[in-house]
């Protein structure tokens, strides 16, 4: 018999079924024989021991019920179903693809049995036609080769029918997981330009990194000259005393100068990468720059 549930599966769809209604672990087997129209149907030993699973890993819990332990999924299992509903909807093809599997194996089985029993019962009824008569045996013949065929297009039935949901139920299951995902993407989306919009009313956000950076002062033209830097020199050496403190100094200052100017830089481009910047903002942040080289600059000039 091909498999029915590969690696991990069952355990999927048995959170698929609880999303479904809260049921106890009978329904559940029950429930998964319907769903393969009694061609497979999971034993207690199956289902139980990966409930048990479930419910140890915080996916689903269970109340007590008439003294049977009624299981229901929890919010953490529902997010798993969610970020797996791709992959529950190739598990509703496999499904179907084991049932066709399984129904092609019960028509084989069928043809092989009712080829056995013309067989049979042309034997049968040789051998007994000298005591109950040939036309008696072979309308005894006939009658059990009719009710072969007929459970036989029967089962053929049932697998058709269960084929066909399984497809449907497939094609409602990937169009659900597109709209999840069309869903999310609007809402970050709507996200990015609500910050977008809140960042350009605060006047550029590389603008306002390097403003706090310097100690919240205003941007100077990119041409400053050295004295309005000399001006704002003192100042620089008790701002944002907390910025970079966990930076243990190395005992080595060009190194630690390195460093410090490495943090700067990663700030600044990673508030770039993520909020955007514009050529205004650009503009904006040559001017903060330039007031710091030449802050800078002054500090590392030779003192008298």
């Amino acid at each position: 018999m091909p498999p029915v549930f590969a690696h991990g599966r069952l355990r999927l769809y048995l959170l698929k079924l609880l999303d479904e209604a809260p049921r106890h672990g009978y329904e559940v087997i029950r429930l998964l024989e319907e769903r393969f129209q009694g061609l497979y149907a999971p034993s207690a030993g199956t289902v139980y021991p990966r409930l048990s699973k479930l419910e140890a890993e915080g996916l689903v819990t269970y109340a007590t019920e008439g003294g049977r332990k009624v299981y229901s999924i929890t919010e953490a299992g529902r997010a798993e179903l969610a970020d797996r509903s791709g992959e529950l909807a190739d598990l509703e093809l496999e499904i179907r693809d084991s049932v066709t599997e399984l129904a092609a194996e019960i028509r084989s089985d069928v043809r092989g049995a009712a080829g056995d029993l013309r067989r049979e019962m042309r034997a049968a009824a040789t051998a007994s036609a000298t005591q109950v008569g040939e036309e008696d045996s072979w309308k005894a013949a006939k009658e059990e080769l009719r009710k072969a065929r007929q459970e036989w297009k029967e089962q053929a039935r049932r697998a058709k029918d269960e084929s066909r949901r399984a497809r449907e139920e497939a094609q409602a299951a990937r169009r659900q997981a597109k709209e999840a995902q069309d869903r999310a993407r609007e809402e970050v989306q709507r996200i990015a330009g609500q910050l977008q919009e809140q960042f350009a009313r605060s006047g550029g956000v590389l603008g306002s990194l390097a403003g706090a950076w310097l100690g919240g002062t205003a941007a100077a033209p990119a041409d400053a000259d050295a004295d309005a830097a000399d001006a704002g020199a003192g100042a620089g050496a008790d701002r944002a005393p907390g910025w970079a403190a966990d930076l243990t100094p190395t005992g080595d200052p060009a190194r630690d100068l390195d460093r410090l100017l490495d943090r700067f830089r990663d700030e600044v481009r990673d508030a770039a990468r993520d909020r955007g910047v514009s050529a205004a903002q650009v503009a904006e942040a040559r001017g903060h720059l330039a007031a710091a080289a030449a802050r800078l600059a002054t500090t590392f000039a030779p003192r008298p």
